[in-house]
């Protein structure tokens, strides 16, 4: 795990200094909320409907055990007793008294964290595959890339005044749990024919009010032209991103109006032109960085556990656990585990401070002392031995965090909606709630199978609904809450963008919309081993329209 320097220490420190200036002159009336917005907004407050909300950067999903334990501090301190984990790998505290914030970012500076990058026209948090370093399919460790995107664009004079966000993830493996190609900048690790490490490089993916899956504009990017190469597309963004219009200002609107092999030989063009001036990076720095991520000292294992193996046998319940949430480890031995934030009936990806100090104490026991937070807003345990998940297992049942539903039709993604959210619509919590209630039956949901379902209470698609296999979007119709539905959406390594079906549903027949569109799928489906989403490239909207608008 990255381990702050010199440098880091001072400028956070810095930061925190400066804005509690900043907010002690808010709290005195010196100044007034649109001039203190611009300053909040550089550290990752927002004004939320009720109170002021907190985002903590968590940089490609990573905390240690003590990062996790401040959190849970933090949350039961100066918040209600939770947190909500974000689809940006971020972690959310939503009822914050604005006199608290600078003794709680002096307090996360502390466990070296910090809220910069998580709100305002900057890059955002970088975020990569929560299995990174851990997986079985992995081309190479993307997390040291991350890191190096972010201590290059924190204080970058090229982005301090961006038309818009702006987005990076990285993924070091071929099956692709980050998301890239909705991103502004996507980047996938990758070795060419000589078997030398680069990127293939996507830009101009994203979400929101207009969806679009981003290009490919290289297929090989050498390692030591990332920087170079990211800033040349910073560059033509930033140059040429339209900035009369918000909702028209991110990269994706350029790349659609210059069209892909335009948008490519710009950024090539001014590649050529700054790859004399532009900081090219070193092996020696490369190594530095990956030095930091170096696995854990690992006993040799057999492949297989005995151990685990006479516990599941013993206990149908830690087996039904382990068919969704254990995955498979590049190391012999080992396994990586989620740890599910979505037990039926409550919100998803919300923890209270003692489920944070569980987790903790289990990540420093049994993974290493390393936590990862995934963009699906769930947890990870990237190191465990399988001889000591029996353990881990007991350890989370009594939390309430052995929920064995990875991947299925309860582990739902949502935004905070209008709960708490001042551009929400219509509330997309309760949605998931009732939604989780209606599929809580284990049985049905592993006859159903993989199905991704992400709701979001405006277009701004905090929840990713567009990439949902069932995607659920919330809007306002005179007053009242309408749910529209889209579906065959995906963001893996075969990103595709939801279609919308048809008119929208109200909050009280959006569940029983969402059951008819399973149902569609069971009767159709080839066999169970055919996914929902194989299912509806096969045959298309048709026949889940039929069903939804039979008695229109």
């Amino acid at each position: 795990m990255y381990r702050y320097d010199e440098f880091d220490h001072a400028f956070v420190n810095e930061r925190v200094a400066e804005f509690s200036d900043q907010v002690a002159r808010r709290l005195s009336g010196e100044l007034t909320e649109d001039q203190f917005k611009p300053l909040r907004l550089m550290n990752g407050v927002y004004l939320q409907l009720h109170a002021y909300m907190l985002r903590i950067a968590i940089p490609y999903g990573t905390l240690s055990s003590r990062q996790m334990r401040r959190l849970a501090h933090i949350a039961r301190t100066y918040d209600r007793d939770y947190g909500h984990f974000t689809t940006r790998q971020n972690l959310q505290f939503n009822w914050i008294r604005l006199a608290d914030m600078p003794a709680i970012l002096k307090e996360l500076a502390e466990v070296e964290m910090h809220a910069i990058q998580t709100s305002g026209n900057c890059i955002r948090n970088v975020t990569a595959d929560h299995f990174a370093g851990a997986a079985a399919d992995e081309v190479g460790d993307p997390r040291p890339y991350a890191e190096i995107l972010r201590q290059w664009s924190s204080i970058h004079p090229e982005f301090t005044y961006l038309p818009r966000k702006f987005k990076l993830a990285v993924t070091g493996a071929p099956n692709d749990r980050a998301a890239i190609q909705v991103h502004d900048i996507g980047l996938e690790l990758k070795r060419n024919a000589k078997g030398e490490i680069g990127f293939a490089v996507f830009v101009g993916g994203g979400q929101g009010r207009t969806p679009m899956v981003a290009k490919r504009i290289r297929d090989f990017l050498p390692e030591a032209d990332l920087l170079t190469y990211c800033e040349a597309i910073l560059r033509v963004y930033n140059l040429d991103g339209r900035r009369d219009n918000k909702y028209k200002a991110r990269i994706k609107i350029l790349v659609h109006e210059m069209g892909e092999d335009e948008m490519r030989q710009a950024v090539e063009r001014e590649f050529a032109a700054i790859g004399r001036t532009a900081l090219t990076l070193p092996a020696e720095e490369i190594a530095r960085i990956q030095s930091y991520f170096a696995p854990p000292v690992l006993a040799t294992l057999p492949a297989h556990s005995d151990v685990l193996d006479k516990a599941k046998a013993a206990d149908p319940e830690l087996a039904r656990f382990l068919r969704r949430n254990l995955h498979a480890h590049r190391t012999p031995g080992y396994g990586i585990l989620t740890v599910s934030l979505k037990p039926t009936g409550l919100p998803p990806g919300d923890a209270t401070s003692a489920q944070m100090d569980v987790i903790a104490d289990i990540a420093e026991r049994y993974s290493a002392d390393e936590i990862r937070v995934s963009h699906e807003q769930n947890l990870v345990l990237p190191w465990v031995c399988l001889d000591d998940i029996p353990a881990v297992y007991a350890a989370l049942k009594r939390a309430g965090l052995a929920t064995p539903n990875a991947g299925l039709v309860t582990d739902i993604i949502a935004c905070p909606g209008l709960d708490y959210c001042a551009l929400a619509n219509a509330r997309s919590i309760p949605v998931a709630q009732r939604i989780s209630e209606r599929f809580a039956a284990l049985d049905r949901q592993e006859e159903i199978g993989e199905l991704k379902l992400k709701i979001s209470g405006c277009i701004n698609a905090c929840g990713h609904h567009h990439v949902g296999h069932i995607g659920i979007l919330g809007v306002d119709r005179k007053g009242e809450e309408f749910y529209q539905i889209t579906l065959g959406g995906s963001g893996d390594e075969t990103t595709s963008i939801g279609e919308i079906v048809g008119r929208g549903f109200s909050s009280d027949e959006v569940v029983d919309a969402v059951e008819t569109v399973v149902e569609t799928y069971l009767k159709i489906r080839t066999s169970p081993a055919e996914k929902f989403l194989d299912a509806y490239r096969r045959v298309g909207e048709a026949p889940f329209r039929e069903a939804l608008y039979a008695d229109a």
